[in-house]
């Protein structure tokens, strides 16, 4: 019975040795399983965030919407570069075969001639290997047929890729100068309003492209002194004919110009006149013409003297709510350096709001194709409040911002609100 008892308490104790082994070992599996899924959740979220960071990059945390609508406008306006070396006139009354042909062979040398020789060349290259990608051959291995393409996919792809990289390098180089040129323009226009007696001013430019040929300025004809009796403001909106950089320069041109005359001459009518005979000589007979709205404020009179000179009618909502258009004026300048301009003179009351512009407000475009116009432009300033001129200005290009989405913008736009206080 001892030996018994004894057999049996050592086997009982090695079976409760042998399940506890097996329950740490199934606790370490369990624990082992656990911990995998736990780090395999912790990669999969740091790959989600990774992937999510990448695309806020990427899109700039556009939504893909924006994004579709902004890439539309933008392809719309590159066909358009192109579009214009096809001589549709030539193509009517051909066939619809032929038409397709002929469309696809001017927009493809369209492209072509927009590149140096030597890309040209390169981008040809490219075409043709990718052409014989597409072309398999037929080779006995081991008794099997097996098709390949005749030229590795990759060569024509790689080669596409060195060439977009040479063509971003260009744009980037292109695009660094061109901000250096804003950073230029911005420096030749005020960017606060000065300190009129009776007026409060506001004004807002924004190019269609890096740089535009919009300009506005206001200054007292006398620097060295605040504007009074003796010592009117200068208020200036003008468009030159184009946008980008021949009309960003043909703008410091006319700021140059305008800064050195408007201070010695006698009056208003003269300084346009001035102005005209200098923009007739470097307006390329006429194809670089600028329409403007000069206009003179006494403070002490409350007296502006105005000279339109073919430009965009400014809009006048009096205190009242009488709504009037400063529409007396002559021709644009750069096109007659004999033409007589005439000035105009107004009163300005306390509360009346006046709104100078350039042709870019009314003309903004929306994704429908249809005009901001000059109705949506009237409504806002008859239903404007008592509010400053800046809050007038912004609350307008809100509306606008509003109004085209992400249309991309056609025209430089330019706005200055004078509201008499």
């Amino acid at each position: 019975m001892a030996i018994l008892f004894l057999f049996t308490g050592t086997y009982g104790e090695r079976l409760t040795c042998e399940q506890r082994i097996i329950e740490c070992k199934g606790s370490h599996v369990q624990q082992t399983g656990g911990a995998g899924r736990a780090a395999f959740r912790k990669l999969l979220n740091r790959m989600k965030q990774e992937l999510k960071n990448f695309w806020q990059r990427v899109s700039e945390g556009l939504e893909v919407r924006v994004l579709w609508a902004q890439f539309f406008s933008e392809a719309k306006e590159s066909y358009s570069l192109y579009d214009r070396e096809v001589d549709w006139e030539a193509l009517k009354g051909k066939s619809r075969f032929q038409r397709f042909r002929k469309t696809c062979n001017a927009l493809f040398w369209a492209m072509l001639l927009k590149l140096s020789p030597a890309r040209r060349v390169f981008l040809l290259i490219a075409l043709v290997l990718g052409i014989l990608s597409l072309v398999n051959t037929t080779t006995n291995v081991n008794g099997m047929q097996e098709s390949s393409p005749k030229v590795s996919p990759l060569f024509p792809i790689g080669m596409l890729i060195v060439l977009l990289a040479l063509e971003l390098a260009d744009r980037v180089i292109m695009k660094r100068d061109l901000e250096i040129a804003r950073e230029i323009q911005h420096w030749l226009v005020p960017e606060t309003p000065p300190n009129v007696p009776g007026l409060d001013l506001a004004f807002s430019s924004k190019p269609a492209n890096t740089v535009g040929g919009d300009y506005y300025d206001a200054f007292p004809l006398d620097a060295a002194q605040p504007p009074g009796e003796n010592n009117p403001v200068m208020l200036v909106v003008a468009d030159v004919a184009g946008k980008s950089v021949p009309a960003a320069l043909l703008m410091a041109t006319f700021h140059a110009s305008l800064r050195s005359v408007a201070p010695v001459t006698t009056s208003l009518t003269d300084t346009v006149t001035r102005m005209n005979r200098y923009c007739c000589a470097h307006s390329l007979e006429g194809r670089r013409f600028t329409t403007a709205f000069f206009a003179e404020y006494n403070p002490a009179t409350r007296v502006l003297t105005y000279v339109r000179a073919g430009h965009n009618e400014p809009f006048l909502v009096r205190a009242s709510g009488q709504f009037e258009r400063l529409n007396a004026g002559d021709l644009p300048l750069g096109i007659n350096p004999d033409t007589p301009y005439v000035s105009t003179e107004i009163s300005l009351a306390a509360g009346d709001l006046l709104l100078i512009y350039s042709d870019g407000l009314i003309e903004a475009v929306n994704m429908r194709e249809e005009e901001f116009g000059e109705q949506r432009v009237i409504n806002l300033l008859k239903t404007s409040p008592r509010e400053s001129a800046e809050q007038t200005l912004q609350r307008m290009l809100a509306n606008v911002r509003a109004f085209t989405g992400q249309r991309r913008q056609y025209d430089d736009l330019t706005a200055l609100v004078v509201r008499a206080t």
